[in-house]
């Protein structure tokens, strides 16, 4: 019997062996064997490098260039060993940091205040200022005195969590479409991509366009709104869209963060302007997207806000029964599991 899941309620049970806890290259699998899901009018299963032959000449994969930072730093807050993970820079020269503990976990909201102070592996140090999403606590705002960014260089591991029970390295959170260091987390929808299939992609006339979205930390938690994160959609990707929706081709998103960046460009007809800049854009029932068809994305955990954003593009019932249809076969979750290509129609 089919699992139930409703992805519009954002709730659905996930038991822990689903959680991917290490790289498919330490399953034996190249980047591209994962598994990937096909949904459009009925549910497919395939292997992630099977994705040209899902596809159609004449559309158009929307890929995303920023690059993973090794953004988790270790730290002392008095004498309490912490680990500080640098999201993004703000444009005052400050940075929006969340606090974990050594563990991994969260630390408790109570223990953060304004002033409280932490220092680096180097010396430097980190003071924080404010909440960045108030009422929520979780991220903050902060002061340093020295370059965050030769800090994670030359101390800074990629961000992970307890899922994820060994460091792997940086190398492991790359992919390669990333040019411009600057996410926070791995853009993760793009790690199956291979330089093989992306000129598999190209020579049956599929076309690859950049944009760019430095992907901030983690997803929103239970009543915290989306992060603002900085974003450009270049003149000549914006128009490949809107070239491509003219002749009758699909705009496919490589994960969420290119969905809102297009989207943040897109007018109320689905034309794409260049654009760039912070967006707060969020996706959902009420703001569909315009000028995105599909797109290709991991599997998100139970009352993560991209799940929302699915629903935007492919609409609740394509999201549903995908994640109930994965949940039967054995998918697997997380920025090491497997995929999807979740089509809005045929």
């Amino acid at each position: 019997m089919s699992t139930v899941v409703s992805v519009a309620r954002r709730s659905f049970p996930l038991p822990p062996e689903r959680n991917a806890s290490v790289p498919p290259e330490a399953r034996g699998l190249a980047r591209d064997e994962v598994r990937m899901l096909v949904a459009r009018d009925a549910i497919v299963h395939a292997r992630f490098r099977e994705l040209p032959r899902q596809l159609r000449a004449g559309d158009l994969v929307v890929v995303n260039n920023s690059a993973v930072m090794t953004a988790a730093v270790d730290a002392v807050m008095g004498e309490l060993p912490v680990t500080v993970h640098f999201s993004t820079w703000l444009d005052d020269g400050r940075w929006v940091v969340e606090i974990r503990s050594a563990e991994r976990t969260r630390f408790p909201d109570a223990d953060l205040a304004p002033g409280a102070e932490l220092v680096l592996p180097d010396g430097a140090r980190v003071v924080l200022d404010e909440p960045w999403l108030p009422p929520a606590r979780r991220l903050w705002t902060a002061r340093t005195d020295a370059d965050p960014r030769a800090t994670m260089t030359a101390h800074g591991r990629p961000i992970t969590y307890a899922y994820v029970r060994q460091r792997w390295s940086a190398d492991y959170y790359t992919t390669v479409f990333g040019r411009l260091p600057g996410s926070a987390e791995m853009p993760s929808a793009a790690r199956p991509f291979t330089d093989r299939l992306v000129l598999d992609l190209l020579t049956s006339g599929v076309a690859v366009a950049p944009v760019t979205l430095h992907t901030g930390v983690s997803s929103p938690e239970t009543g915290e709104p989306p992060s603002p994160e900085r974003f450009a959609v270049p003149a000549a990707t914006a128009r490949q869209v809107n070239a491509t929706r003219a002749a009758g081709g699909r705009v496919v998103a490589v994960g969420t963060t290119v969905t809102r960046a297009l989207e943040s460009a897109a007018d109320p007809t689905g034309s794409v302007r260049p654009a760039s800049g912070w967006t707060d854009l969020v996706l959902g029932v009420d703001r569909p997207a315009r000028a995105v068809d599909g797109l290709i994305t991991g599997w998100h955990a139970p009352g993560a806000s991209h799940l929302d954003l699915l629903v935007a593009v492919a609409g609740p019932d394509i999201v549903d029964e995908s994640y109930a249809a994965a949940l039967d076969t054995g998918y697997l979750w997380h920025e090491f599991g497997d995929s999807a290509l979740l089509m809005r129609g045929a």
